[in-house]
């Protein structure tokens, strides 16, 4: 039995002791076409799913009585779920995006459920938007999805925009994160004894060691809300005026303030923690 059958077997439990309260055992296990010691099993990690909170008045309940099951909480889940039009396309968004990350392990999970979604809502299965991550080589994927899978030390050879700098870096992988469409891996440096961020596009190499990564938790969840950027309590305020041309460093970056000065041009205020990066970043705009 495959992890997504009892998964669909559990959300169908609910509603049919429901609708048979007092529903013996043996006779619930003949409709579902399952052993009654299944049909127990299920039962009992019913017990344990619920509303968040996760209390006593929060998870589902139910008695079993000679045998017989009569649901006595249904946490709301008495019919099946069905969503609103935003939701469903939202949903069918987000899916897309999952399906293009490469290296996605289980992709033909994601690749499924989304087509009966989309057959459900009456979708084109061809998407009139694509949405895809950012460029990231799909053997660096590969070789970061399989360490952290295995519990590996990673050693990369990794641009850092920030300093315009080449460095190797030995990292103890936590996690894969994809923000706005760019994939994140989450790392212990060695070299730093600090978390990191390492964007896998700017991986010119990643190796996987046979050394085992030493486990390191999250320090906490990274809050993205407004990108990944983080100023430093020292960052510099640099403000620019830019023509038409370059109008696409206030879509690019994180900026503090952008006005017009009222002709073709924009003054834009962006916070930096390296006024090297700031200094590369106006020579590459040309005159």
């Amino acid at each position: 039995m495959s992890p997504d059958d009892r998964l669909s077997r559990l959300l169908l439990l609910v509603p049919y002791f429901l609708a048979r309260p007092g529903m013996p055992l043996l006779e619930a296990a003949n409709d579902l076409e399952i052993s009654e010691a299944q049909l127990r099993e299920d039962l009992q990690l019913l017990f344990l799913c619920g509303l968040p909170g996760y209390g006593p008045g929060d998870l589902i309940d139910m008695t079993i009585v000679d045998n017989a099951v009569t649901i006595t909480y249904d946490a709301g889940i008495s019919r099946p779920l069905r969503l609103t039009g935003d939701e469903a396309t939202a949903l069918v968004v987000a899916l897309r995006a999952l399906a293009d990350v490469p290296g996605l392990s289980a992709k033909d999970v994601v690749l499924r459920a989304l087509a009966t979604l989309e057959g459900a809502v009456g979708l084109s299965a061809t998407p009139m938007v694509s949405v895809a991550p950012s460029h990231t080589d799909e053997s660096t994927m590969q070789v970061v999805s399989g360490a952290l899978e295995r519990g590996r030390v990673l050693r990369l050879r990794y641009y850092t925009a920030g300093r315009d700098v080449i460095s190797d870096r030995t990292v103890d992988p936590i996690r894969l994160l994809l923000v706005s469409g760019t994939a994140y891996l989450q790392a212990w440096c060695r070299g730093t004894e600090a978390e990191r961020l390492f964007r896998l596009d700017r991986m010119e190499r990643a190796e996987e060691l046979t050394e085992l990564a030493a486990c390191h938790e999250p320090t906490g969840q990274p809050r993205f809300s407004e990108g990944v950027f983080a100023p430093a309590a020292d960052a510099t305020l640099v403000r620019l005026r830019v023509g038409p041309a370059s109008r696409w460093i206030a879509e690019y970056y994180p900026c503090e303030h952008v006005r017009s000065d009222g002709t073709d041009r924009w003054v834009i205020s962006l916070l930096a923690n390296n006024l090297g990066w700031a200094r590369r970043l106006v020579m590459g705009c040309g005159p």
